[in-house]
């Protein structure tokens, strides 16, 4: 299993009661999503391609 660096979104909040994803993109062939809030919980793992799509149509 890789090791993702995760980064908090820029689009969440800087207190912890708020929601705040974290993204990892430093695995070239995995994006990595989690809750900031539960950092050793589950994470969703989706393909650069698939997280692009995401992004650009916020």
């Amino acid at each position: 299993m890789p090791t993702f660096d995760f980064i908090k979104s820029s689009y969440s909040g800087a207190e912890q009661t708020q929601e705040c994803v974290e993204v990892a993109r430093n695995v070239p062939t995995i994006v990595a999503i989690r809750d900031s809030k539960h950092p050793t919980g589950p994470a969703l793992h989706v393909t650069p391609a698939t997280w692009l799509t995401f992004t650009t149509n916020l």
